[in-house]
């Protein structure tokens, strides 16, 4: 029997369901609850984040919906044929991925968006589960370290073989290939540590590497 990608009931920590309880009553028409993947389950391309925001995918219940990393992500994927609009609002808005899908490394909300390496390590059997069986010439791009690292843990690989860095390369497995960037975050594209060109030269990648262009 294949494993759980997911479980919307999840409460395997503390930490992280005392935290989502206290934003239900604060942000009652929130959806503060485990967010699912979005996309369909023979995409060839996973884009794995790193947790849902406050008032992001927290909020709407849809991967780096609502919130600013969504700005520059799903326009990407967009100018690049991976969804068939740039905007991302809310999960009835219409938007529709191509041959993509989006997860997360943690389904739950953390506090100051920022999950133990507990929780990270707690959630991992899910994105195994998700990664257990990839598409011939899959494509995982990784938004961040700690999305890269649980990548890497997730299909049980050393992670002193595969090190982190913007625009890093690494086989994965017989025809898959993980991609890292920097994540989208406010923080980074404020700062100009990731650009608008940094991140669509990784999806480009991607893009080519799908159509067939392994080299």
């Amino acid at each position: 029997m294949e494993a759980a990608w997911f479980d919307p009931d999840c409460a395997r920590c503390a930490r992280l369901s005392a935290h989502l309880a206290a934003v239900r009553r604060l942000h009652p028409h929130h959806h503060a609850r485990p967010v699912p993947p979005f996309g369909g389950r023979d995409a060839r391309l996973i884009v794995v984040g790193l947790a849902p925001g406050l008032h992001g995918a927290n909020a709407t219940g849809r991967p780096f919906t609502g919130d600013h990393a969504g700005i520059l992500l799903y326009a990407t994927l967009h100018a690049l044929g991976f969804s068939n609009r740039a905007h991302a609002h809310a999960v009835n808005d219409g938007l529709v991925l191509h041959d993509c899908r989006i997860t997360n490394a943690v389904k739950c909300l953390p506090p100051a968006n920022k999950p133990t390496a507990a929780e990270v390590a707690t959630c991992n059997e899910y994105l195994a589960a998700e990664l257990a069986n990839l598409p011939a010439g899959a494509v995982i791009v990784a938004l961040g370290r700690i999305a890269h690292a649980a990548v890497v843990g997730a299909r049980r690989l050393r992670a002193r073989d595969f090190p982190f860095a913007h625009g890093a390369e690494h086989s994965i497995a017989p025809g898959a290939r993980l991609l890292d960037s920097y994540h989208c975050s406010r923080y980074n594209t404020q700062t100009g540590r990731l650009t608008a060109p940094m991140f669509a030269a990784v999806f480009a990648r991607a893009r080519a590497l799908l159509d067939g262009a392994f080299a």
